[in-house]
């Protein structure tokens, strides 16, 4: 049994109803001589009892002759039936949002100012903020149909990488505007869901002057159905990365190789034989490890004075370049620009050319072996290194035709052309070797594809050259989770169970908010929350509690139990 809140109570504050005329027939309306709405509402402020005095239209041929209207000052305290003022919402879904604060936080926060316990505020984030927080963003419809009207509106989409066979998060946004359209889950990603998906934007009547996406294949002819009239812009960054594919394996392959090859030749040696000394290292807390004394600044290099100084000094430094090579062999890459083999290759070049010139210096047995290993590793992939170095040139110079950074403004003609002349060179370098020609061909194929919505960035104001700024709102929507939980596994079930209500961009400041979500009509949130509920019903039987999972299987059985048997007349 649920301990009930004791409230102090005030003298009722009576709303009157700021309607004069009936809105159906516009005949005065008559104040009622009763109250309705009284209860005790909590905010950030105060406690207080509100309750408003309705009025209705008393002609009988009025269609809302039986309507009881309100006080709209009364509405915006509250949401009807919430004893928790709007502002006490915003506040939850503020620090729970930006704060990224966990709902045990928040409610310490708020315990010195309302009684509210952590169930209680987690409600109220759930089935509360984040349904008022979509209504919210519908109220902006208006102002989107004149953006449309005057200047088109420009879409960009993208979907979060589904998680174990689960339906896939789906966001579309108005850059211009910043407003979100669409955001929800499809469960298959061909052109019959797409148009689906992107239908009730075109039945609005919108005028949408392009899209931009990452050219997913049902996408494409989806979007040309819905929006005939529509530029479709794909990512340039995509397209590299796609292009980039032949070079990336290949570059893949050779790091692997070089990697072990050094193994092969000097792996005995770069391996660590023994612990490091001290073998506590840096330690911090309430007992923390000793700071050593502070060398003397000095721009010289300090001689060592005896000889055992110099061998300790020799050992030093022979480990340093130990260390940096056992570090090189871990490099990962992330195409299409930042190719791990190429940059293993490089990195451990730089090496032999300090080994030598260490070993010129003073000879020393470890360097001597180090540096004969690297050398036949890097030898055994020099015509890999060669061929893939002119690969990633060829990435490098499409990256620069495309780039308007430090040009003149071009138009998508004047870049194309650059483009193909790009191409053109690729063709022909290509023809060196059958592993350049395999790069050509895939890196002249995905353009070829990708060729028709490269170029409309730089004749449409405002459409963007990249699609990063949507999966950089993944990134970011992912970290907010994993830091308000703790959990990856809590953040995958976050993202399917409520992602698309999370991913809508509140107002930019705390009281903005608050009066915000106190704008919401009531029928718009119940809808609101309906669609909340209705979504997460599909995780009703997704639990690993006993208990909830026993309960919902008796009850499943009782419902079957339920129904005609199968050989009944």
């Amino acid at each position: 049994m649920r301990t009930r809140k004791e409230l102090y109570q005030t003298r009722p504050i009576i709303y009157k109803c700021e309607l004069e005329s009936c809105p159906h027939c516009e005949q005065p309306l008559v104040e009622m001589p009763y109250l309705n709405g009284l209860k005790t509402v909590q905010t950030m402020n105060q406690v207080m009892t509100i309750a408003y005095r309705p009025k209705s239209c008393d002609h009988s041929t009025c269609d809302g002759q039986a309507m009881r209207w309100p006080s709209a000052a009364w509405q915006q305290i509250a949401p009807k039936y919430s004893t928790y003022g709007y502002d006490v919402i915003a506040q939850i879904g503020w620090e729970r949002q930006k704060s990224n604060l966990r709902f045990e936080a928040i409610q310490q926060n708020l315990s010195g100012r309302i009684q509210i316990s952590e169930a209680h505020v987690r409600y109220q984030y759930h089935q509360r903020y984040l349904p008022l927080l979509a209504c919210h963003e519908r109220q902006h419809l208006v102002e989107l149909q004149e953006l449309a009207r005057r200047f088109g509106l420009i879409l960009t989409m993208d979907g979060l990488m589904p998680e174990g066979g689960e339906p896939q998060l789906w966001v579309v946004r108005e850059l211009l505007s910043g407003r979100t359209l669409r955001s929800g889950w499809m469960s298959c990603q061909d052109e019959a869901a797409f148009v689906e998906f992107l239908q009730p934007i075109a039945d609005l009547q919108l005028r949408v002057k392009a899209v931009l996406s990452d050219k997913q294949r049902g996408l494409l002819p989806a979007v040309a159905t819905v929006f005939p009239k529509a530029y479709h812009g794909f990512c340039q960054l995509h397209y590299l990365d796609n292009a980039a594919e032949a070079v990336a394996e290949a570059d893949e392959q050779m790091k692997i190789s070089l990697r072990q090859g050094v193994r092969a030749e000097v792996g005995d040696l770069i391996r660590q034989k023994q612990a490091e000394k001290p073998l506590v290292l840096t330690v911090t807390g309430l007992i923390p490890s000793p700071t050593p004394t502070p060398a003397p600044v000095s721009t010289a290099v300090p001689l060592p004075n005896t000889g055992e100084d110099v061998k300790q000094e020799q050992e030093k430094v022979v480990q340093a370049i130990l260390s940096r090579v056992r570090y090189l062999l871990t490099l990962k890459g992330r195409p299409p620009f930042r190719l791990a083999g190429i940059e293993m290759y490089a990195r451990l070049q730089e090496m032999i050319a300090c080994v030598q010139e260490l070993l010129q210096h003073c000879p020393e047995p470890r360097l001597s072996q180090l540096l004969i290993g690297l050398q036949r590793a890097i030898q055994a992939v020099h015509s890999e290194y060669a061929e893939l170095s002119q690969g990633a040139k060829w990435l490098t110079d499409l990256a620069k035709a495309l780039d308007p950074e430090g040009k003149p403004a071009r138009t998508g003609e004047q870049v194309r052309k650059e483009w193909e002349s790009s191409l053109a060179r690729i063709a022909a370098e290509g023809m060196a070797s059958p592993r350049l020609q395999t790069f050509s061909n895939k890196i002249r194929k995905v353009s070829q594809s990708y060729a028709p919505g490269l170029f409309y960035t730089y004749d449409i104001p405002g459409l963007p050259r990249t699609n990063n700024a949507r999966e950089s709102e993944f990134r970011d929507l992912r970290r907010r989770l994993l830091s308000t939980t703790g959990q990856v596994g809590a953040v995958k079930r976050l993202l399917q169970r409520e992602g698309a209500w999370k991913l809508i961009p509140g107002p930019s400041s705390l009281p903005e908010t608050g009066a915000a979500l106190s704008q919401v009509e009531r029928y718009e949130f119940l809808q609101e929350q309906q669609r909340v509920q209705t979504h997460r019903a599909r995780f009703k039987l997704h639990t690993r509690s006993i208990r909830q999972s026993e309960t919902q299987l008796r009850k499943l059985v009782q419902r079957w139990k339920a129904l005609p048997h199968a050989n009944s007349p």
